[in-house]
């Protein structure tokens, strides 16, 4: 799902290497919404100022390499119906990243930010349940 990547801190690839599933998706909320926030500063920067463009270009490329990550990685067979809404909902997000990135706008940063953000708080509740279940059915 995530390749290792040459130059990374040794402690994060350790962390991406040892993760669940559930875990790396959660790690990627975070990498979508730290890319997000990246370009959400570059817009709050003043049209002259030459690190709005970097910032929101780089901001928006890769919260959308995330997004494409996250949607080569649905299994739309066993995920049925809930695949494809995340699929759906990875989609609009793509969307509003693109508008964002055209017209310098943090409205629809800011939609993402809170989307992804909710998205992220719930997949962890879910590893968090899941683990306190596994850690009452242990003897």
């Amino acid at each position: 799902m995530v390749a290792f990547h040459k130059g990374r801190n040794p402690y994060h690839n350790a962390a991406v290497n040892t993760a669940s599933p559930g875990q790396l998706v959660v790690m990627m909320y975070d990498g979508l919404l730290r890319f997000v926030a990246k370009a959400r500063a570059g817009c709050a920067l003043p049209e002259s100022d030459p690190e709005r463009l970097r910032l929101v270009q780089e901001g928006v490329g890769r919260s959308l390499a995330i997004i494409d990550e996250l949607r080569s990685t649905l299994d739309k067979e066993k995920g049925g119906e809930y695949a494809a809404n995340l699929d759906r909902l990875y989609d609009y997000y793509a969307r509003r990243l693109l508008k964002a990135q055209i017209s310098f706008d943090d409205a629809p940063l800011a939609e993402v930010e809170k989307l992804v953000g909710t998205l992220r708080e719930g997949w962890s509740q879910m590893l968090l349940a899941e683990a306190q279940g596994r850690g009452a059915a242990s003897p």
